[in-house]
C-alpha cells in the first residue's frame, strides 16, 4: 500500500467564512442548483451533516464519474477547515483504496481567500495515481469552487 500527497492552492476575492458557508454548510442545496447539468443531486445517508456522516454525490448522465460516497472526517466552522474521504464510487479505481481530502479557507489578499487543498490517495500498490486519476477529482473540485465563487460575487448578502 502506499500513500501519496498533493497539494494545490486557489486564490478568491470571496472572504473565506461565505466560501465555507456556501461550499461546506450548504452544498447539499447549493451544488444542484448551481451546476444541474454537473450534479443531480447530494443527499444525507446517514449522521446529521457533521463528522461521521455519510453523502452520496450523484452526477448527471453526461458526467464520465456516475456518484460518489463521502464521509464527513472532520470540520471546524470557526477554524474554517473541512476533512473528507471518499468511501466509494467511480473516482475510486482497482488501485486506489481510498482518497482524502483536507480543505481550508485562509484569508488571502483584499479581504479574500487561499483556498487550500491536500489530497491523500492511498493506493493498493506503491504506485502512485496517474495524473488522469488525480485530474479526474480536481477538475470537479475546481469547477465547484469557481461556480461558487462566481455566484458569491453576483449574490453579495448571500452566506454572510
Amino acid at each position: 500500500m502506499g500513500v501519496h500527497v498533493y497539494a494545490e492552492e486557489n486564490t478568491s476575492p470571496v472572504a473565506p467564512s461565505r466560501l465555507f458557508k456556501a461550499l461546506i454548510g450548504d452544498s447539499e442545496t447549493l451544488m444542484p442548483k448551481l451546476l444541474p447539468q454537473v450534479v443531480k443531486s447530494i443527499s444525507l445517508l446517514e449522521g446529521d451533516g457533521g463528522v461521521g456522516s455519510i453523502r452520496l454525490l450523484t452526477f448527471q448522465e453526461e458526467v464520465p464519474s456516475k456518484n460518489v460516497k463521502t464521509r464527513v472526517d472532520a470540520t471546524d466552522a470557526e477554524k474554517l477547515t473541512h476533512k473528507y474521504t471518499l468511501l466509494e464510487g467511480d473516482l475510486l479505481n482497482e488501485k486506489m483504496e481510498s482518497i482524502s481530502y483536507e480543505l481550508e479557507f485562509a484569508p488571502g489578499p483584499d479581504g479574500g481567500t487561499i483556498g487550500k487543498i491536500k489530497a491523500t490517495y492511498v493506493t493498493k500498490g506503491d504506485e502512485p495515481p496517474t495524473e488522469e486519476d488525480r485530474k479526474k477529482g480536481k477538475e470537479i473540485s475546481l469547477a465547484m469552487f469557481k461556480v461558487v465563487e462566481g455566484y458569491l460575487q453576483q449574490n453579495p448578502d448571500a452566506y454572510v
